[in-house]
């Protein structure tokens, strides 16, 4: 019998921060190999629990169970897949939600998903559903043990009316199960700060994990954050630019940035931290060594 995950909610009742990594599943098996290897290297960071991202419209949606199959059962990782609206039916995601139980699995990362390829708004697949909170509910529902994570955006979500209407949406989220709120990605702390204070003064009293990506080329976090609705702080633009021609220079002055995030973050009593890393292990290990030293 496949022994089931610690909750989440556990981890953080610990009162210690929290180190998580998220990874993306691969297009191939060459990716998967590689993969692997990050894995290994990482192992030795101990993250608290990894995530794993969720192709939409099928892409990569085999492979994101075989990823958190292995990541799980060879590397002893607590792993909490992300699960999406995106081009199922209610009665396919029960059936995913069942799945996902069935491998003793107990944390998911629940979020509406992006739009398919080639479109720009969301439209509900069948009778799917809309919105993350109506996934939430739908996954307490089928299993009532699920630790859910939901996605919050301290830079307003790009689709959002207003900071307002997206900050309402958010707590909607959590009132149907969320257990706690893993950010978007953001390099001025200032603006995590701010979220969480707006996120408390509305009632949403969960722990609130800000999310980090160590830059690792302009012209990628430059595409990232046009998607995500992120800025770039003119100052980290002025080194990134002033380095651009050196990867190795980029990449030092990415994490450098992101370490520098972190120790604040932490001083200032966040529940830790969640880094965005692209399946590499250069940037989160050489972070973890320096938050060592």
């Amino acid at each position: 019998m496949i022994s089931p995950d610690r909750a989440i909610a556990d981890l953080f009742a610990l009162q210690r921060p929290l180190r998580s990594l998220e990874f993306f599943p691969p297009k191939d098996e060459a990716g998967v190999d590689a993969l692997r290897a990050t894995a290994t290297a990482l192992k030795r960071m101990n993250p608290d629990f990894v995530s794993v991202t969720y192709g939409a419209g099928g892409t990569t949606r085999d492979r994101t169970a075989q990823i958190c199959d292995f990541l799980k059962r060879d590397f002893g990782f607590t792993v909490m897949p992300h699960l999406t609206c995106v081009g199922h039916t209610q009665a396919e995601l029960s059936e995913v939600a069942d799945r996902i139980y069935a491998g003793g699995f107990r944390n998911i990362m629940t979020l509406r998903g992006d739009p398919p390829k080639g479109e720009t708004t969301f439209t509900p697949y069948k009778d799917g559903l809309r919105y993350a909170s109506d996934l939430a509910a739908l996954l307490k529902e089928r299993h009532p043990d699920f630790c859910l994570g939901v996605g919050g955006y301290p830079e307003k979500h790009p689709e959002a009316p207003s900071a307002e209407a997206d900050l309402a949406n958010l707590k909607t989220k959590v009132d149907a199960g969320a257990a706690f709120i893993t950010t978007q990605l953001f390099f001025d702390n200032a603006v995590y700060y701010r979220f969480v204070d707006k996120c408390r003064a509305a009632g949403i009293t969960v722990p609130i994990v800000p999310g980090i990506m160590p830059v690792l080329s302009l012209k990628q976090i430059q595409r990232f954050t046009t998607m995500c609705g992120a800025t770039l702080p003119p100052k980290l633009i002025t080194r990134l630019e002033a380095g651009a021609e050196n990867t190795e220079v980029v990449e030092t002055i990415g994490i450098d940035w992101a370490l520098t995030q972190i120790r604040d973050l932490i001083a200032h009593g966040a529940p830790g931290y969640h880094l965005y890393i692209l399946n590499r292990a250069k940037g989160a290990l050489a972070l973890a060594a320096g938050l060592a030293a």
